[in-house]
């Protein structure tokens, strides 16, 4: 049996959970404090659910005096959500656990001597919080590849780190590889884990330049499609934020994107924005820009085109995060 720890931020841990367990030749049991869709259903063996550690009023100490990121005192979310966890693994015995992501969980799982798997987050992680679930990991998945971003604070762990590329739910879909238009269509995307982005600014663009076709997904106020495939696939341009599963989408899409990093812990988006700008996938700039500096944006992310994004490695990545983690979950049972 294999844990898996996803963390209830957003939705992109959750989608990547599921890309890889459905492809896992292990049984899983997810834990989260976060509800998980019901097509899921088919990708665990079980599901734990987790009370959440952030309800309790002002925090007391949360980083426990700058050691960890999130443990605050006396908070009962996070005792039930840590003896919970302790519990399930007691009486079930995993080969194998997956945190993603969370340093406290990792040190609770490996203290309790069960071997733990880390996925990796793009961004500054040099602070001795990120440094000690490093360590403390049997083995971390990176997924992005290195030829695109290797950051030096990961190089210390390289012995036991895999890279699988861009894990993205599309991963082996056909595109639409709509023919060029005269007014090209704009897909502007948006994610659950925080934007100032409204429909306003979509609308405004649209008065402003009626020469393109703009739409949004995810944006408030605009639809949400549980499947955006078609809408993504069809798009001449999109503008999207950079978070993981965002870029994967894009890039099994092959589209030509504009992508615009989100404030986040650690310069995340920014880290993987510069990257994707540095290799020529996609055009990048820091913050929305004004509504006159659009025509030029988009016309540069239609000349760079989308024939780089394979080099994203988008094609098998969770079959290959899924690989690694069958083979330790065997190691682990044959060690006992």
């Amino acid at each position: 049996m294999i844990g898996y720890y996803i963390h209830h931020h957003g939705q992109g841990h959750r989608a990547r959970a599921i890309s890889i367990c459905s492809t896992l030749t292990t049984a899983v049991t997810a834990l989260s404090s976060a509800p998980l869709p019901p097509f899921s259903a088919g990708c665990f063996a079980d599901a734990i659910s987790l009370a959440r550690d952030d309800h309790g009023g002002p925090p007391l100490n949360p980083t426990a005096n700058q050691t960890l990121h999130w443990a605050p005192l006396l908070d009962r979310g996070l005792q039930s959500r840590m003896s919970r966890i302790a519990s399930w693994i007691e009486s079930t015995r995993p080969n194998l656990m997956v945190v993603d992501v969370s340093v406290e969980v990792t040190a609770l799982v490996r203290l309790l001597g069960v071997p733990v798997v880390v996925m990796a987050m793009p961004g500054s992680r040099t602070d001795s919080a990120h440094h000690l679930g490093y360590q403390l990991a049997e083995h971390i998945i990176a997924a992005w590849p290195q030829q695109i971003y290797d950051p030096m604070w990961l190089q210390e762990f390289a012995h036991k780190t895999t890279f699988v590329g861009g894990i993205s739910r599309f991963d082996g879909r056909d595109g639409a590889d709509p023919e060029p238009s005269a007014r090209p269509r704009v897909l502007v995307l948006s994610g659950t884990g925080g934007s100032s982005l409204t429909m306003d600014d979509i609308r405004l663009c649209a008065q402003q330049h009626r020469g393109y076709r703009w739409q949004a997904l995810g944006v408030p106020g605009a639809p949400w499609e549980d499947d955006p495939w078609p809408t993504l696939s069809s798009a001449d341009v999109v503008i999207s934020h950079a978070g993981q599963n965002a870029v994967a989408d894009i890039a099994v899409a092959r589209r030509p994107a504009i992508i615009i990093a989100h404030e986040r812990p650690f310069d995340e988006q920014q880290a993987t924005a510069a990257a994707l700008a540095a290799h020529g996938l996609a055009v990048s700039v820091p913050q929305w820009p004004p509504v006159t500096a659009w025509p030029h944006l988009i016309e540069t992310a239609l000349a760079l085109g989308g024939a780089r994004w394979p080099r994203w490695h988008t094609a098998g990545a969770a079959a290959r995060a899924a690989a690694v983690l069958d083979t330790l979950a065997k190691q682990s049972e044959s060690a006992r």
